[in-house]
C-alpha cells in the first residue's frame, strides 16, 4: 500500500457520537416538556426518539410528528419539540479527547484532512462550527452543495482532486459498512471501518478500529 497523504472522515457517527447528542437532547426535551408529555416516561420517550431518529438516517422532517403520533401526543408538541432540537442540538455535540489528538498528530505529520458528509449544507457546517471543527479541515464537501451524496464515488473524486492526493493515497474513515466503507473502497481509497454497535461489516481485508487513534499507525 503507498504512504497515505491524505485522510478524510465521516462528520456523524465519526468524529463525534451523534447517538449520544441525541440521548442528550432528548433528556433535555424531555425535562422541558415534561407537563405536555402527559403519561408518557422519560424511558419510553427517549427510547423511541432514538429509534424513530435511526442514527440520523431517518426523515428529519417528520420525525416528531411520528413521534407525537406513536405517542399519543398533540400535533403542537411535535412542531415545539422540532423547534426545541434544532435550537438545542449543537449545545450537544461533542468531539471526543482522541480525535483532537488524532487530529492533531496526522496534521502534524504533515496529512492533508477532509470531511465528506451527506446532509444540508446549513446543518452540517454549522455542526462542524459548533464543535470547533469549522477551520481544521482542508477541505469539506457536503452532499446537498455537490449535487451527489455517499456512496456515490463521485464525491470522494472531488475530493481528492481538491487536495491534489491519489486515491490509493487517502484513507477514508466512517461509521457507515455501505455509505462510507464500501462507497470508500469502490472510489478506490482505503477504508476503514470506526466500529458502531449498531451496524455490521460484511466486507472483508477492512481495517477496523474502535478509536480514531488507532489510524494513526497506519498513515506513518
Amino acid at each position: 500500500m503507498p504512504a497515505i497523504r491524505a485522510v478524510l472522515f465521516d462528520l456523524d457517527g465519526t468524529l463525534y457520537d451523534r447517538d449520544a447528542a441525541m440521548s442528550a437532547v432528548a433528556h433535555d426535551q424531555f425535562a422541558v416538556f415534561r407537563d405536555r408529555l402527559q403519561h408518557v416516561e422519560e424511558t419510553r420517550f427517549a427510547g423511541r426518539l432514538l429509534d424513530l431518529d435511526d442514527h440520523g438516517y431517518a426523515r428529519r422532517t417528520d420525525l416528531y410528528q411520528r413521534l407525537a403520533i406513536e405517542l399519543g401526543l398533540d400535533e403542537t408538541l411535535a412542531a415545539d419539540l422540532e423547534s426545541s432540537f434544532r435550537n438545542s442540538y449543537m449545545r450537544r455535540c461533542e468531539v471526543a479527547d482522541d480525535t483532537w489528538t488524532t487530529l492533531r498528530a496526522l496534521r502534524s505529520a504533515g496529512q492533508k484532512l477532509g470531511v465528506i458528509t451527506n446532509g444540508p449544507t446549513n446543518w452540517q457546517m454549522a455542526k462542524l462550527e459548533a464543535l470547533g471543527m469549522a477551520d481544521v479541515f482542508d477541505v469539506v464537501l457536503v452532499s446537498e452543495t455537490e449535487g451527489v451524496s455517499k456512496p456515490d464515488p463521485r464525491i470522494f473524486a472531488r475530493a481528492l482532486e481538491r487536495i491534489g492526493v491519489a486515491a490509493d493515497m487517502a484513507m477514508f474513515v466512517g461509521d457507515h459498512p455501505e455509505i462510507d466503507v464500501a462507497g470508500a473502497r469502490d472510489a478506490g481509497l482505503v477504508p476503514v471501518w470506526k466500529r458502531v454497535p449498531y451496524w455490521t461489516l460484511t466486507l472483508d481485508d477492512v481495517l477496523v478500529v474502535d478509536r480514531l487513534s488507532e489510524i494513526l499507525p497506519i498513515t506513518r
